[in-house]
């Protein structure tokens, strides 16, 4: 079941959930903001269905939340930063800005960061660097959740990446997992009682299957595309620990300190005018995106949209008519906004 809330009121029930646990006001505003955002932009799996686990880890000790990212060696543009295991959203966002920073002043900035905690959507930071204008790259490992191609059981990380162009207040943002569907979007359609669009991974008996309860059970993820998907996703993997003098997904499974505990992320701004002319630039994406739109429709009277396109209608839905949440998890987090953790024995 679902119920429409207003944005403020997601924001500020969530951030009363993040102040039970001891979060001070700012981190618990900033953090709050984004996990709002999350579930307006659509994105409810890593918005609010999040919070409950999020401030489970944090009961248990695997986020401190005092915690700040601490600058361990520079080059240039290039910046390499521990974050000490703090809050996933801020350590994120710290790394994102500090990028675009070094942009500002090289033209190219890169910022690493090892031994963070879930950063939630990775689009946050993908979205952040776009709208101030820069092109931004972002990825994450993770602990290993998806079958490496080939294999029946769990061998290789989802690791997300985002790519986002600046195109005014309309960036293009591709905000991808490495299987076909993340477990978020499994358990968001569950919760639900919807079936995915398409076979997204496979059932007890190895057959491909479109039931995300089966999927969620076999613990067997479809890689997007593929063996291309899986390799992509163990490339990233060690890209992200090389660059960040990080753990790679083994090391992460091997501390089992839960979703993305100790992980290794990049953050990438660039200047979208180094070596071109803004003017020509903005043209050239005003007439690359226009092609998309002007090409033929698989059902007519539809339009084909850009990366990114579908969210901002989504974003403004939700600020007009609600943010839609899933009344049980809204439930659970209304209880832990009010200090009643028991609720997460059910989360």
């Amino acid at each position: 079941m679902g119920a429409y809330y207003s944005f403020d009121i997601v924001k500020e029930t969530i951030k009363r959930a993040f102040e039970t646990i001891g979060m001070d006001e700012a981190k618990a505003e900033v953090c709050a903001t984004v996990h709002a955002q999350s579930s307006a932009d659509g994105v409810e799996s890593h918005g609010l269905n999040r919070v409950p686990r999020f401030v489970t880890y944090a009961r248990q000790g695997m986020v401190d939340l005092a915690a700040e990212p601490e600058l361990i060696a520079s080059r240039g543009v290039a910046e390499n930063y521990d974050g000490q295991r703090g809050v996933g959203i801020t350590n994120a966002l710290f790394c994102t800005d500090r990028a675009m920073e070094l942009a500002r002043k090289y033209g190219i900035g890169v910022v690493t960061l090892r031994n963070t905690t879930h950063w939630m959507r990775g689009g946050t930071y993908a979205w952040r660097m776009a709208e101030a204008g820069f092109m931004g790259i972002c990825w994450t490992n993770t602990e290993s959740v998806m079958p490496a191609w080939g294999s029946d059981e769990q061998s290789v990380g989802n690791n997300p990446f985002c790519i986002a162009i600046p195109h005014g207040d309309a960036p293009v943002v591709v905000d991808m997992a490495m299987s076909q569907y993340s477990y978020g979007k499994l358990g968001m359609l569950k919760l639900a009682g919807k079936k995915l669009p398409y076979p997204g991974g496979f059932d007890a008996e190895g057959n491909l299957s479109d039931d995300p309860g089966a999927i969620q059970a076999s613990r067997r993820l479809l890689p997007t595309g593929y063996w291309k998907g899986s390799s992509l996703a163990l490339a990233l993997d060690l890209a992200a620990a090389m660059l960040a003098d990080g753990r790679c997904g083994t090391d992460i499974d091997a501390r089992a300190e839960g979703s993305c505990g100790g992980c290794s992320q990049v953050f990438m701004a660039f200047d979208p005018n180094l070596f071109g002319d803004k003017g020509s630039s903005a043209a050239m994406v005003e007439r690359r995106l226009e092609a998309l739109h002007n090409a033929h429709p698989e059902c007519e009277g539809d339009t084909v949209a850009y990366p990114g396109e579908h969210t901002l209608e989504r974003r403004k839905r939700s600020m007009s008519e609600g943010v839609h949440v899933d009344e049980r998890v809204w439930n659970q987090v209304c209880r832990i906004a009010q200090g009643d953790f028991e609720v997460l024995d059910i989360a």
